[in-house]
């Protein structure tokens, strides 16, 4: 097993999370089996319970882990499916290591960090990085390592020097350490004091990187690489220089261009491995689609998605939901405008909206081409997300909710169409008298961690739905797990949440037009809604956006888009007939 760590210094969020997926992403595309890992220094045991404005979304995989949303870069540029394993958080490793030591398994010795954790942290990552994690069960070749924060970080201690360890177990030729620094520019110079500090820090706690990553604005001076050279006492080749550029697509590329690659097979030896000519091929061509699906920039076409929601102060809290609207942009080849909307603009005047902010929302809102409403939790704007999903519907924009944004679309209807103007969920009110929206009644109500409905599950398209447009979109779908039949179509999407549509509802919702095309394998859970007579309204309890890929996007957001920009019949032409993108 051959690994890459990527670790960080300077600054948090200077880009190692796109640089390792890149990384990852490049050495796939040699044919390579490659996996990730990602370390988070907090004690929380995973991400489930923290806010998206705190850090960002929380990425549910397949098997029900909530997990950095690093991971969802990780998979949605590797093309590969994690576990739960792959993220380790101090919270995780320490409550493994205790849980050993109360069942006797150090033999009553005093645990500490060293040796006990720092061995613990390195079983982790030898026994992770074996498991597989596509379609060929085949163990991976080669292993990324994201350690978060930054080095020199009191909680980034122990993780540091447990990776001390591996790479001196690995051996020479197994392990290749890149350090991301930043570069920052002050009176039109670029400064390289921070980055030789940072290498200082690093190699002090023992870690000798390989490669140092320089993060800048614009592209590095010849001189500036020349001087991170000197001082930290590397070849100007050990230095990478990743400069800002339109999208974080282009990171790959960035990297390819200055020889990543090369330096990779050269300091771990990848010559010598033997790759089976398939996989080469394989990955060259889906570096060739790669290329050509995210170098186009001018579109003739400008798609404006107004985001109805709840975290738009910070756009990592719908990080998965950009990125499968950027996927279908670039699959129809339209250039995306996608417009944030607090949902508590949208509201009348509460005496904390002002009437700018509100006039605002509402000018965005008539003006965009498809609204979306994502999910969230908790009652603060859910009346401004019913305000849009009615305008929606009425005035035949394409619409889709996701999670919370299709109990919100029931809400709507039920209260306008079916005449039930008490409709509510619980979450919003428990006293709700038409409560059209549930807890689920097998979820734990009382704790917060890993308590939902999460993971993979299966959605059973109904019989007599052959006229949906979603059904119609998730036609040989990799989601797909049947072909489409009369009797029906199998899917299989990741889901989050507590709350369901209450089924003593349905008859009624149903009866008035409001069509629940899917449901869960029971029969019970009604996991998509349409409309007939509109051009794409569409809710889904399931949330799509977590198994979006870049060659590959989430059909519910792909239909929306396409939808959106007036190219739907093309794109369902196109999917059915396998050709790929949708020419302007």
């Amino acid at each position: 097993m051959k690994y890459v760590l990527v670790s960080g210094g300077v600054i948090s969020g200077v880009g190692k999370g796109i640089i390792a997926s890149s990384t990852g992403l490049l050495l796939k595309t040699r044919g390579l089996k490659v996996t990730m890992i990602k370390i988070d220094p907090y004690m929380n045991i995973d991400a489930g319970t923290m806010a998206p404005t705190e850090h960002g979304e929380c990425f549910v995989l397949d098997d029900g882990g909530e997990t950095d949303l690093d991971l969802g870069n990780y998979e949605r540029y590797l093309n590969i499916t994690l576990s739960r394993d792959h993220n380790i958080t101090t919270g995780k490793i320490y409550q493994h290591v205790i849980d050993r030591e109360r069942r006797g398994d150090y033999l009553g010795k005093t645990v500490q960090i060293v040796p006990h954790l720092t061995d613990a942290l390195q079983e982790w990552f030898m026994r992770v990085a074996r498991l597989h994690v596509d379609e060929t069960k085949a163990q991976p070749d080669v292993c990324v390592i994201e350690l978060g924060g930054t080095v020199g970080d009191i909680e980034n201690a122990p993780f540091v020097e447990a990776l001390r360890q591996l790479r001196r177990k690995a051996g020479a030729g197994n392990f290749l350490h890149i350090h991301v620094s930043m570069i920052p520019v002050i009176n039109e110079e670029q400064k390289t004091k921070p980055t030789q500090q940072t290498i200082k820090d690093v190699r002090s706690a023992g870690l000798n990187p390989d490669l140092i990553a320089c993060r800048c604005k614009d592209r590095l001076m010849a001189s500036t690489i020349d001087k991170v050279a000197m001082f930290c006492q590397v070849e100007t080749e050990q230095v990478v220089a990743v400069h800002d550029v339109p999208s974080t697509y282009h990171v790959p590329m960035v990297l390819e261009k200055q020889g990543l690659i090369t330096s990779l097979t050269k300091i771990l030896n990848l010559d010598k491995l033997e790759i089976p000519s398939k996989l080469k091929l394989r990955g060259a061509t889906t570096w060739e689609m790669w290329k050509s699906s995210t170098s186009v920039q001018h579109h003739s076409q400008i798609v404006t998605i107004a985001l109805v929601g709840k975290y738009t102060s910070f756009a990592d809290s719908y990080i998965s939901v950009i990125k499968a609207l950027e996927h279908s942009a670039m699959f129809c080849r339209r250039k995306l405008n996608l417009v944030m909307v607090d949902s508590s603009h949208l509201e009348e005047d509460d005496g904390n909206t002002s009437s700018i902010e509100s006039q605002k929302a509402w000018e965005i809102l008539r003006k965009a081409d498809g609204i979306l409403v994502p999910g969230g939790f908790g009652t603060r704007g859910t009346e401004g997300m019913i305000v849009a999903t009615r305008y929606a519907r009425i005035n035949k924009v394409p619409f889709l909710g996701v999670c919370l944004g299709m109990q919100i679309a029931v809400i709507e209807y039920a209260r306008t169409i079916c005449k039930i103007p008490g409709a509510s969920s619980k979450e919003f009110d428990d006293q709700a008298i038409d409560p059209v929206i549930i807890f689920m009644p097998e979820v734990d109500s009382k704790s917060m961690g890993a308590t939902m409905r999460l993971g993979m599950r299966p959605t059973h398209f109904q019989p007599g739905t052959g006229w949906s447009q979603m059904r119609g979109m998730y036609r040989n779908s990799p989601v797909a797990a049947s072909r489409d039949t009369s009797d029906g179509l199998v899917i299989h999407e990741r889901h989050r949440h507590r709350f369901e549509v209450n089924p003593a509802y349905v008859p009624k919702l149903a009866s008035n037009g409001l069509n629940f095309v899917g449901k869960d394998d029971q029969g019970e859970r009604m996991e998509v809604l349409e409309l007939k007579d509109h051009p794409w309204f569409v809710g889904v309890q399931f949330h799509p956006e977590y198994l979006t890929k870049v060659l590959e996007p989430s059909r519910p957001y792909l239909g929306f888009f396409a939808a959106s920009a007036g190219c739907l019949k093309e794109v369902m032409e196109k999917l059915q007939s396998d050709k790929g993108v949708v020419e302007n």
